[in-house]
């Protein structure tokens, strides 16, 4: 789902109540980061460039917006949203004695089991306060000027405000170490959702479902179907929701079977699985296929030696793969690897038979099966792998064994 920005609502409300937001379990977000700047936030890498420096400069300048009676900072074309819980010193800085009460109230939000609901309560008496008061409006806006950072105590002001965010703004540069919610890839305008809930499955499904049922649409593309949890479940459950739907096209636009295909990068010794209940995959094997066609064999020795020649290195096609994927480990993915390694930790230590394997040994290690696995992935599940998912990981184990010193094999 495309996040960031100034048009997400379920993304705008996550930013403004973290994990009290009713949108907290769809996103895919480790709320529990062993970084201590991290603790409970969500990071949001979409500055420019440094936290300080884009501070010290202005460029996350606080709004109010009176329509809703909320508070906001901006960085260009994105949106965060300020906690209600924090409203207090915002509207003090109005200097408005009408304001005083209700500032008291939304501090005393973080008391409340029903912090969301009443701070939805207070903006509304704030809305109607300014209606009939609009100078109040400008008050607030003046009193404002208080947290400008350009100037040393509005320096201090707004980043002791910030702090108190369910985010931490950041420079887009720390996405690929620091990120601590799944994207699309090293996409941050990409948030990766839940889709395995069933509450996030309806909802982010609604309208392809409404389409399927008014006769409108009559097939099915899955973008990217290895990038969610259960591939196969959802599937399966997709395919259920659909044919349900069929019996309520509008005459002429009557369907037997909605078809629907997944985009998934086959390896060369894999089939797509029959038990997903898809009728077929958007063809990268056969457009690799068709692509045979056009190559000269040839041509082979002729460009190795090139190859050879211009990188210094063999033309072994093997090694290349494995530095790549060496390279995006340590990279654009480095963030998506620190995190899986940090949670493989706590299960070595949660036993006290793996409780010595160091975080520096299963990172090693990690990287040694992830870069020798012949096929994208795997679909372990609760009853263990399958016995075709075993062969891929045996390769995938042989290979990290020739990487790794014996000390790493356990």
């Amino acid at each position: 789902m495309a996040v960031g920005g100034a048009d997400n609502p379920w993304w705008l409300d996550l930013l403004e109540w973290g994990q009290r937001s009713p949108y907290a379990k769809f996103f895919d977000i480790q709320w529990n980061s062993p970084d201590p700047l991290l603790k409970g936030q969500l990071l949001l890498p979409f500055l420019s460039t440094d936290y300080g420096t884009v501070l010290q400069n202005g460029e996350v300048p606080l709004h109010f917006d009176s329509e809703h009676g909320s508070f906001r900072v901006e960085h260009y074309q994105h949106h965060f949203p300020i906690n209600p819980g924090t409203y207090g010193p915002l509207l003090k800085a109005a200097n408005r004695p009408e304001l005083d009460q209700l500032a008291e109230r939304f501090a005393r939000l973080d008391e409340r089991t029903d912090a969301y609901e009443e701070a939805l309560n207070i903006k509304a008496e704030l809305v109607g306060l300014l209606k009939d008061k609009p100078e109040l409006t400008h008050a607030i806006e003046t009193g404002l000027a208080q947290f400008d950072s350009q100037q040393p105590e509005g320096f201090d002001r707004l980043h002791r405000l910030l702090e108190r965010q369910d985010y931490r703004l950041a420079s887009w540069r720390t996405a690929g170490d620091d990120i601590n919610w799944r994207r699309f890839f090293d996409i941050n305008e990409l948030g990766g959702l839940k889709v395995e809930r069933s509450q996030v499955f309806e909802a982010t499904h609604a309208k392809i479902f409404e389409l399927i049922s008014e006769g409108l649409v009559d097939g099915l593309r899955i973008d990217h179907i290895d990038g969610l949890a259960d591939p196969r479940g959802y599937c399966r459950k997709l395919r259920r929701r659909v044919d349900s739907l069929l019996s309520q096209r509008p005459a002429g636009t009557e369907l037997d079977h909605v078809p629907i295909f997944v985009e998934k990068i086959l390896g060369a010794d894999e089939p797509l699985r029959q038990d997903w209940n898809v009728d077929g995959t958007t063809g990268y094997e056969f457009m690799n296929q068709v692509s045979l066609l056009q190559h000269d064999p040839k041509g082979e020795d002729v460009l190795g030696e090139l190859w050879s020649r211009i990188s210094g290195r063999t033309a072994d096609f093997n090694l290349e793969v494995l530095e790549a994927r060496d390279l995006v480990l340590h990279g654009t993915l480095a963030g998506d690897f620190e995190n899986l390694a940090q949670a493989l930790l706590q299960v070595a230590r949660s036993d006290v038979m793996s409780r010595d394997l160091t975080l520096g040994a299963i990172r090693r290690s990690l990287l040694a099966l992830v870069s020798n696995f012949p096929v994208y992935r795997t679909y372990i599940t609760a009853s263990g792998r399958s016995e075709e998912d075993e062969r891929f990981f045996q390769q995938a184990m042989a290979g990290a064994r020739e990487m790794l010193n014996e000390g790493d094999w356990p």
